[in-house]
């Protein structure tokens, strides 16, 4: 008998020391907001935090519009802004001693919210439904996605420029359905059942976010450099200031597991020799089955993708690459095979993650060898390597597609140790050869213009090319020569 009287004063007692927020999702606080009403639990959740309160007759008013200063208030208190230190905003019709005035002029000072043109601010309107879903974006710093037309739904929100683009945030992350599924209704006003539903499912919906302001850095602007969109670890969203209220930022939403790169710098001082700028390694992890993000500076470089050869040569037959290697610029080889794959144009792709000057050699299966010259070099400021490359063609041969029986004459500076430069002229061809001593460029000058129809049967005034030279350039990079040859058609 004295085992269970015990068992039961027990259990009791365990009954009441659970919190009583275990019984809020099932409390009926209000006398007019019914447990079976969409907004039920986010009124009774809202009212437990003392967020909001009800009427003195114990309702709540549900259906009642909601005011801009009631919006201020609730909302300030969910993000725990200061209230204390606050500065008047200068509503002519918001005083010092209005019940809202403390939570407005904090909101103003964020740049949350602000006034209508005429200076009022308007604390007794009711708050529309495009300009809540405004005020909810600044104020939970919800990401700040872009988006085209085609991602807009709603047929009734492309004259509301300044909140379309809140709209189709919140609607994005599952705050708000809109009215129907094709309408937002922008202009009406909302109650306090629904800015309660949305509000307290914002809390909810808004993903893990990071921020970089620029006074974090001590600069007074800042824009992102460069990073890899495709990395699919985590977004950046650059986030204008506004001045006198807002400062610029950088949001860094995580998407899933891993690690990438961001480059960032001081954009009040674009163009000059000294703007400074941070690289971030950005790490994802996911920390009690959330992704949480954290960055920390590195000097380190993405993988470079370089793309060499096209499988369309000039034959346009179908060639395949059969093997990459590396080697230094001496001969000195690195990696024998280098994996690669073919990218959307249809050139072989490989990855740089080193700074250096490489040869790259590019074996085909029908026999052919090209031989690339690489300089990778890194940059404080650069995400990717800067990658300069250029394929080795020591002879060139160049047919006249007019009859010539002239001659020509060079001219350029020391044009013999740059090429040389032979004439068939049964073939009509001239042969160029790189010597191997300098880059550089030489002219050739036919005695006379030549001629070519290049559009067949169209108007010939139309499609007549004329010219009476060419260009001939010798380019190094590293050991790697290249020759090249082209119509000069400037003097025509």
């Amino acid at each position: 008998m004295k085992k269970k009287l015990f068992a039961v004063i027990c259990t009791m007692l365990l009954l009441f020391s659970l919190p009583i927020t275990s019984f809020a999702n099932g409390m009926q606080r209000f006398s007019d907001v019914a447990p079976t009403k969409h907004f039920a639990q986010a009124v009774n959740e809202l009212a437990e935090r003392n967020i909001i309160g009800g009427f003195p007759d114990g309702t709540f008013k549900p259906s009642r519009s909601i005011t801009r200063g009631q919006a201020a208030a609730i909302i300030a208190k969910m993000t725990n802004l200061d209230m204390k230190n606050v500065k008047n905003p200068g509503y002519k019709d918001v005083s010092t001693k209005n019940g809202y005035y403390k939570a407005i002029a904090a909101m103003s000072k964020e740049g949350i919210i602000g006034g209508y043109g005429d200076g009022r601010y308007g604390p007794n309107d009711p708050i529309t439904r495009g300009q809540m879903a405004s005020i909810i974006v600044k104020a939970f710093d919800l990401p700040r996605y872009a988006y085209s037309e085609s991602n807009d739904p709603f047929k009734d929100i492309v004259t509301s420029a300044s909140h379309r683009q809140s709209i189709l945030i919140i609607y994005t992350l599952g705050i708000t359905t809109g009215t129907t599924p094709t309408t937002y209704s922008p202009n009406t006003a909302i109650t306090r059942g629904q800015a309660a539903k949305m509000l307290r499912t914002t809390e909810e919906a808004k993903p893990e976010i990071m921020t970089i302001k620029s006074s974090d850095l001590k600069w007074k602007a800042i824009q992102i450099v460069q990073w890899d969109p495709k990395n699919s670890y985590f977004n950046a969203i650059h986030v204008p200031g506004k001045e006198g209220y807002t400062e610029d930022k950088i949001q860094l939403i995580p998407l899933k597991e891993g690690k990438s790169i961001l480059s960032v710098r001081d954009n009040s001082n674009v163009g000059n020799s000294e703007v400074q700028t941070k690289k971030y390694e950005v790490i994802v992890k996911k920390t009690d089955g959330k992704l949480k993000i954290s960055t920390k500076e590195t000097k380190a470089m993405l993988p470079t993708p370089v793309g060499l050869g096209s499988m369309y040569k000039s034959d346009n037959k179908h060639h395949i690459v059969e093997n990459i290697s590396l080697s230094t610029m001496d001969g000195k080889k690195i990696v024998d095979q280098v994996p690669f794959k073919m990218n959307e144009s249809n050139y072989a792709e490989i990855y740089i993650d080193q700074p250096g000057e490489f040869i790259v050699t590019v074996r085909w299966k029908n026999g052919d060898i090209d031989r690339y010259g690489m300089i990778s070099t890194s940059h404080d400021s650069e995400v990717y390597y800067y990658i300069q490359t250029l394929l080795e063609n020591k002879t060139v041969v160049y047919e006249e597609v007019a009859e010539y029986e002239g001659g020509y004459t060079l001219r350029g500076d020391h044009a013999e140790d740059i090429a040389e430069i032979t004439r068939d002229s049964s073939s009509k061809t001239l042969k160029l050869k790189v010597t191997g001593k300098k880059p550089g460029t030489i002219y050739v000058q036919y005695e006379h213009y030549l001629k070519r129809n290049v559009c067949g049967g169209v108007q010939e005034y139309t499609c007549t090319d004329e010219w009476n030279g060419l260009f001939v350039r010798v380019t190094t990079l590293g050991s790697i020569m290249n020759v090249s040859v082209h119509e000069d058609i400037s003097n025509r």
